[in-house]
């Protein structure tokens, strides 16, 4: 097996692997026609069925109430206490630019966080439409100096019960609290039920769609039980078929590449989760409902949630709910690719730059296979050695397949060779490669990175595509030192063709990304240089 085979192998695998991602990509929702934001508003029954859709009353007394952390700054829809928009203060849309990046939004693309209270007394299922709280207040900031700040807002029914809904936000926090505080001050017992949903407009933004040739990060639901750490609910799935999942603790949100937002129920309660289509199925909605609770007559209860919103950041995800730190979506590779993940912010911690990160990271994964990689060309060299017993054999049975294999299987033993050696290691280096391409597409801490020089973000091109040329001359300078004995033109030239595809598709992909593949490239080289000096003084390998 020579080092080009195999080196044609990882091409063909990775070409694959990334023309699957497209047609996933393909299958999702185009943008549709911009269109205004609609105003029907779905609330979940406390009960088995759902109550119709209520459509929102407009109403003189509302208004929009902003507030305002070190990292967040909420729009509050006092009709029905929404957020309607949510903006990231540490994320700017673009680099080098301040607006901020727009997580939640009710424009010419919906999506908000809906909450409120169901269930026989609940305000949110009068069919005469949702509460309008009153506020002291249209703006809250979080002042120097303190930790958290609260944003009450109040409405009472005309049997006076008092529902108070707060909205908690802390410095450096992207968990939002809602607690809702009942003072039934009625003569009757109230029965509440809280409810938390995200609604979101199903096309993809303008904006979001990526670049055809790298594949595109999952935009859609997802959700946890006790059951299912993990569990994605696409938008098609939701067309088809309403999610009904009762469980204890778990989570359910909507994701897109590095953000997310999440609603997380109170570990201990058993909670419904579910979903809905509507207006025309432009518009999805998951959401989960919590236990019904009963407030006596002249007594007062609480019910809370709370809202995750804001970038991926696992530590801090996994303290808010249990596996929510599983939205950093690195697929079926997860296991390696968290540690990778792990390790590359251990590095940049280090160094404080995650382009000297992304290197370091490659040195060492590359200096853990170092025994693989060197047992790929031990067996290379010998397997070469053999070439001229091996046309010994072909011209001594000629068409006699049986005793041909038998002959060869001989040769192999008594030449202590393995035929597959020089295969293997690749094959165990491709799922590495694969988790830490996913590792660097879904940090969201590398969004905006700088590294050096020209590259001022390792999670777009490379504006001057530098590194995919460096990369690319790099490769068939490898492929050159590479010994080979193929002599089929048509896989010749396959090969000799692999560094200018591989260039084409790395000048659309991730500086990051591009990196890592150069900098692994001139550790190949430097590693088999190496290795074939040592095999040249044991008489193991002859240059071509």
């Amino acid at each position: 097996m020579e080092s080009q085979r195999n080196l044609l192998l990882i091409g063909l695998l990775f070409v694959s692997f990334l023309l699957w991602q497209q047609w996933e990509a393909d299958k999702a929702p185009k943008p549709a026609p911009t269109v205004a934001a609609q105003t029907e508003h779905f609330v979940p029954a406390g009960q088995s069925a759902d109550v119709p859709q209520i459509a929102e009353q407009a109403n003189a007394a509302r208004k929009l109430i902003t507030v305002t952390t070190d990292v967040l700054k909420l729009t509050l829809d006092t009709q029905g206490g929404d957020i309607v928009k949510a903006e990231l203060l540490a994320h700017t849309l673009e680099q080098g630019k301040d607006q901020p990046f727009v997580l939640l939004e009710n424009g010419k693309h919906l999506y908000t966080a809906q909450s409120g209270l169901i269930g026989r007394d609940g305000p949110d299922s009068r069919p005469e439409g949702r509460p309008t709280y009153s506020a002291e207040q249209t703006s809250y900031t979080l002042a120097d100096g303190q930790e958290s700040v609260v944003v009450p807002m109040s409405w009472t029914n005309a049997q006076g019960v008092t529902f108070t809904k707060e909205f908690v936000l802390k410095r450096g926090d992207y968990a939002v609290g809602i607690d809702y505080k009942v003072d039934n001050k009625s003569q009757q017992p109230v029965q509440v039920q809280f409810y938390g949903q995200l609604k979101q407009t199903i096309a993809t933004p303008e904006g979001q769609q990526g670049h055809a040739m790298v594949a595109s990060a999952y935009r859609g639901g997802a959700f946890s039980t006790e059951d299912t750490r993990y569990k994605k609910y696409t938008f098609d799935e939701m067309k088809e078929a309403n999610l009904d999942k009762t469980t204890k603790g778990g989570w359910v949100g909507m994701l897109q590449h590095y953000f997310v937002a999440a609603w997380a129920p109170q570990a201990d309660q058993t909670n419904t989760f579910y979903t809905r289509v509507v207006d025309n199925s432009q518009q999805a909605i998951i959401g989960y409902k919590a236990p019904m609770v009963d407030i006596a007559a002249g007594a007062q209860g609480e019910v809370d949630g709370k809202l995750w919103v804001g970038p991926k950041l696992q530590d801090k995800m996994a303290v808010v709910a249990s596996h929510l730190d599983l939205t950093v979506d690195y697929g079926w590779l997860w296991f390696i690719a968290q540690p990778l993940h792990w390790l590359l912010t251990f590095l940049q911690k280090f160094v404080g730059n995650w382009g000297v990160a992304i290197i370091m990271v490659t040195l060492v994964v590359r200096g853990l296979m170092y025994p693989l990689t060197k047992a790929q060309y031990t067996s290379m060299a010998k397997m070469r050695m053999l070439q001229p017993k091996l046309a010994a054999l072909r011209e001594r049975f000629g068409d006699d397949r049986q005793k041909m294999s038998q002959g060869m299987m001989e040769l192999y033993k008594k030449e202590k060779v393995n035929p597959l050696g020089g295969c293997f290691p690749i094959l165990i280096q491709m799922p590495i490669f694969i988790a830490l391409y996913w590792t660097l597409m879904e940090s969201v801490e590398l969004r905006h990175a700088p590294f050096a020089l020209w590259i001022h973000d390792l999670s777009v091109k490379d504006p001057y595509f530098v590194l995919p040329l460096l990369m690319g001359a790099s490769m068939w300078f490898l492929q050159k030192m590479s010994p080979t004995t193929v002599t089929d033109p048509m896989q010749q030239k396959v090969m000799n063709f692999m560094p200018i595809i591989f260039t084409f598709m790395f000048l659309w992909f991730p500086a990051g990304l591009t990196l890592y593949w150069l900098v692994s490239n001139i550790i190949s080289i430097t590693q088999q240089t190496i290795i074939y000096r040592q095999l040249e003084k044991k008489g193991l390998h002859t240059r071509s």
